[in-house]
């Protein structure tokens, strides 16, 4: 039986790498090997559980959960029965959708290992060829900037909209870069860390504001003028906030200083927390939610090679297999790291 190495969650903020054994491809399945996979927040957060409740039950027992969902890598074996790929293309992986369940978030399978299984594999569906001059540890960035592409077209935003991103993490620089991209003239990222503002700027963003430091109405007033609320008072004249922080006090502030029929859309993960909804009938505010990527995790792939030197500032650090204990210790340690993307060769 030949194995292959994969890595699942341990012990409470822990990880372990297991040999498995390697899948065997069928007729209608690709078997991938995996040269990149980043680490995703939702990965941070099986770890800090020590898995997943069995069955789903909350207050069961905790089971492993084999980690990674942000894969990028090459075709290595081909069933008989599958088309639209070759040996030796180079790939990335829609982990929603297979029989197995969810690659990396509770099914059989994680992407944070040497081989994939794409089960009823077909291309433009599962898995998406992407050209050879993009890395693979680019090429890993698909899945999450497929998800901050949702939140920009959930905006609807329009050239003339001014915009503020709040957190300046890879899926808030993420939707920065899409905005820029979709023409929207003027994009402001608010975060409070010094660092990612300046990776904000790097990327694009017209204006940030450390909000830790400075008053973000008056700020935001000076950078889009000066607006109203459905009652006559003054406001910043933002048109649609975009939280991919998740703070409570984010959402305060977007209802504090919403203008009339302003729109704000929640691609975060919500920390619990008050919020003010009656403050929301002061402006009519619009809340919007954005889950993952309906139509957009291959619509980004061209995109991302396409723009692949600015998307690549969102990487801070590439961290050999060999280490990827190390990796998922500085995605666990508070600001230490923004995007981790571990890679299994000597590939780029």
């Amino acid at each position: 039986m030949a194995t292959m190495k994969s890595v699942r969650t341990a012990d409470v903020d822990k990880i372990e790498v297991v040999d498995v054994e390697r899948p065997v491809p069928g007729p209608r399945v690709a078997l991938v090997r995996i040269r990149a996979c980043g680490i995703c927040g939702t990965d941070a957060a099986f770890l800090h559980m020590g898995g997943l409740p069995a069955h789903g039950h909350l207050g069961g027992e905790i089971v492993p959960v084999a980690l990674g969902h942000e894969p990028a890598g090459e075709v290595a074996e081909l069933g008989a029965e599958v088309e639209g790929l070759a040996v030796g293309d180079r790939v990335v992986i829609d982990p929603t959708g297979h029989p197995s369940g969810l690659i990396g978030c509770g099914g059989t399978q994680g992407a944070m290992s040497e081989y994939l299984l794409i089960e009823n594999a077909v291309a433009g569906q599962n898995v998406q060829v992407f050209p050879d001059n993009m890395p693979f540890a680019v090429a890993a960035l698909n899945e999450p900037m497929a998800v901050a592409r949702h939140a920009v077209n959930r905006s609807q935003a329009t050239p003339d909209d001014k915009v503020v991103v709040f957190g300046a993490g890879p899926i808030g620089l993420g939707a920065a870069i899409w905005l820029k991209l979709r023409g929207v003239r003027h994009v402001v990222v608010a975060d409070v860390i010094p660092s990612r503002l300046e990776n904000a700027l790097a990327v694009g963003a017209d204006a940030v504001v450390n909000s830790a430091e400075e008053d973000i109405t008056a700020r935001l007033t000076e950078l889009h003028g000066q607006a109203a609320n459905a009652l006559g008072h003054p406001c910043p004249g933002t048109d649609i906030y975009i939280d991919a922080a998740g703070a409570p006090a984010v959402l305060n502030t977007v209802i504090d200083n919403a203008k009339w029929h302003a729109k704000l859309v929640m691609v975060a993960v919500q920390k619990k927390g008050e919020i003010d909804l009656t403050g929301m009938l002061r402006s009519e505010l619009t809340l919007i939610a954005s889950q993952a990527y309906p139509t957009e995790i291959f619509e980004v792939t061209p995109e991302l090679a396409a723009h692949q030197d600015r998307f690549a500032q969102l990487i801070s650090h590439r961290v050999p297999f060999s280490d990827v204990t190390g990796a998922f210790e500085l995605t666990l340690t508070p600001g230490a790291a923004e995007k981790v993307i571990v890679t299994l060769d000597d590939q780029p």
